[in-house]
């Protein structure tokens, strides 16, 4: 073993296993389980993984793993409750329903016509081949998400004196909005769907980690600030409904 080895074994932090596929019985019915390992675990836990529609089982890098699955069968009947309670998916499909910034909008598949989106009262319409159409018709969404998002961000961080390198729009499965240090804000294109007031809230939340990289109270206030509607109507819509979010064009 070279030297150099010996130093990388002596620096790098051991890389916690790959997630492993399990499957819970209960009552008959077998419940998917993806098992993690995790270096700042201090026990099991289980979480429920919304945008993936999963339950996550995390233990730490030392525990044994019968252990942590002992602890998952136990809690077989929590994991069945949870992955029913999860929202149903909502394809991009014709006569798909979907809220375009809380509007309710009808999908219509337009055979006839060339590839383009558009919007007809509360209808939008997709042309195309239908095989087309989920791709199509998210990035029309992405697009309308960009429209209203942009000029909100920089208004907002005209108020507080700070620029923004770059504005992204990804599909985010963890995070609605994130704010980097070198003043990148990226914001999840599910966002199309919630009302205004929760773009604000969201955008205001991020404006204001331009100033404050943290959730103190100067933070908050300043956030506040930002907002145009008290911030605590977004912030339960997103408890209720941010599931919900996830599961369209899924």
């Amino acid at each position: 073993m070279s030297l150099s080895d010996i130093v990388r074994r002596l620096v790098l932090p051991k890389a916690a296993p790959e997630p492993e596929q399990l499957t819970i019985a209960h009552a008959g019915e077998p419940l998917p389980v993806t098992f993690l390992r995790s270096a700042r675990a201090r026990r099991a836990s289980l979480r429920v993984d919304s945008a993936r529609r999963r339950i996550v089982l995390t233990a730490p890098l030392r525990m044994a793993r019968g252990t942590a699955v002992d602890f998952a069968h136990a809690q077989a009947g929590w994991i069945a409750a949870r992955l029913k309670r999860l929202p149903d998916l909502k394809p991009f499909v014709d006569g798909a329903e979907i809220p375009l910034f809380g509007a309710p909008h009808l999908v219509r598949h337009r055979e006839d016509r060339r590839g383009t989106v558009w919007r007809e009262g509360p209808e939008i319409h997709v042309a195309g081949r239908a095989e087309h159409l989920p791709r199509r018709l998210r990035d029309w969404l992405t697009a309308e998400l960009k429209g209203q998002l942009v000029p909100l961000v920089h208004a907002k961080a005209l108020r507080v004196e700070r620029s923004v390198k770059r504005i992204t729009v990804r599909d985010s499965r963890s995070r609605w909005g994130s704010c980097g240090p070198d003043a990148t804000l990226s914001f999840s294109w599910r966002l199309v769907f919630a009302p205004p007031e929760v773009l604000d809230y969201l955008v205001a939340h991020e404006v204001a980690h331009l100033v404050h990289l943290n959730h103190g109270p100067r933070f908050w206030a300043l956030a506040r600030m930002l907002c145009d509607s008290p911030i605590e109507g977004p912030q339960t819509w997103l408890k209720k409904n941010g599931e919900v979010l996830l599961q369209y064009g899924a």
